[in-house]
């Protein structure tokens, strides 16, 4: 038997028996981790106040054998709240509604449980912050977050020089199979040609240039959201339950 200590983002949960409940995190030092927390479901449990999604918290797990991931799902046997961005997050829909895809597509990126994925996260902490405190527009930090999160996952897309030749931008057309603007020679079938102030704010969002992407007009904000939707799709390959619902 063996202690392990974790600090993480709760990702979602799932009932167990009578009041028992299957946590999945997304933990700084193990990746993904789903554990048993029992009791949580009882009405006078503070324990499971604490264990909800959207919660950045301290665990500790208790398992079987010197793994933390292994045969059998850990116990989660306590926790201590670091940040509760639930509470600027469930009460607005359009936050919440950007936190529950920016939930979804950590899990998505995060398949092996037990695998450290820190830049994934950080990320995520850091994009439940900025959603909870409202400094930008919730469906604005939704497309940051998906953009670095594929970018930290090795599919970052090209927003200027052609990605497949690497000609110097700004380049007209937009491939998502190609790996994002390509210029006149790659254009294979199916690229599209977006507004050049679209793949401006993409870029800006990337990189966070937070002043030219709140800057934006929403026309472009809606056509730059629909290129990041499908080239999250084409790299997921199948797209997020919950982006349906998000407000643009």
């Amino acid at each position: 038997m063996s202690l392990f200590r974790d600090d993480g983002i709760v990702l979602r949960t799932q009932k167990l028996g009578e009041a028992d409940r299957i946590i999945t995190l997304l933990t700084r030092g193990h990746g993904r981790v789903r554990a048993v927390a029992r009791g949580v479901r009882r009405t006078k449990s503070k324990f499971g106040a604490r264990l909800e999604p959207f919660s950045h918290v301290d665990v500790q797990f208790f398992a079987r054998g010197s793994e933390l991931v292994g045969r059998g799902l850990p116990l989660c046997t306590q926790s201590e709240t670091i940040a509760p961005y639930g509470g600027g997050i469930v009460t607005d829909y359009a936050r919440y509604t950007a936190g529950t895809a920016m939930l979804e597509t950590a899990e998505r990126f995060t398949d092996h449980e037990g695998e450290p994925a820190v830049q994934q996260y950080l990320l995520l902490v850091g994009g439940l912050r900025t959603l909870a405190r409202g400094e930008h527009a919730p469906h604005l930090v939704l497309d940051a977050f998906l953009l670095r999160s594929l970018a930290v996952n090795g599919y970052a897309p090209s927003f200027s020089d052609c990605a497949k030749c690497g000609m110097p931008g700004p380049n007209r057309f937009f491939s998502v199979a190609s790996g994002g603007s390509v210029c006149v020679d790659c254009r294979v079938p199916g690229s599209v040609v977006p507004s050049p102030q679209t793949l401006v704010l993409l870029g800006a969002l990337l990189t966070g240039d937070w002043e030219t992407a709140d800057a934006c007009e929403a026309r472009y904000v809606r056509e730059g959201s629909g290129l990041v939707s499908a080239y999250l799709h084409w790299h997921l390959e199948r797209g997020l339950r919950s982006l349906r619902y998000v407000e643009k």
